[in-house]
């Protein structure tokens, strides 16, 4: 069993001619390519929406002036009294 020759390509594409029609080819392959091009496009947007592995998220924290108490501590719960 070899590769293909001229012929067997020229059998299999009178074959394909004759079953779909020479009108519905340029319509089946415009198809195809569209699926294509959708399918890049859609694994190019999953991909965009992945964050990198160890880039963690950024919380907006503000620190106490120094010497004073943080919140919640027992210092805290006494002046409030």
């Amino acid at each position: 069993m070899g590769s293909f020759s001229f012929w067997h390509w020229l059998i299999v594409l009178l074959v394909i001619l004759i079953i779909f029609g020479a009108g519905k080819l340029p319509r089946v392959a415009g198809d195809l390519a569209s699926g294509i091009k959708n399918f890049r496009k859609g694994m190019k947007e999953e991909g965009e929406g992945d964050k990198p592995a160890g880039q963690a998220p950024v919380i907006n924290q503000q620190t106490p002036p120094s010497g004073a108490a943080p919140t919640g501590t027992p210092a805290d719960k006494t002046a409030q009294h």
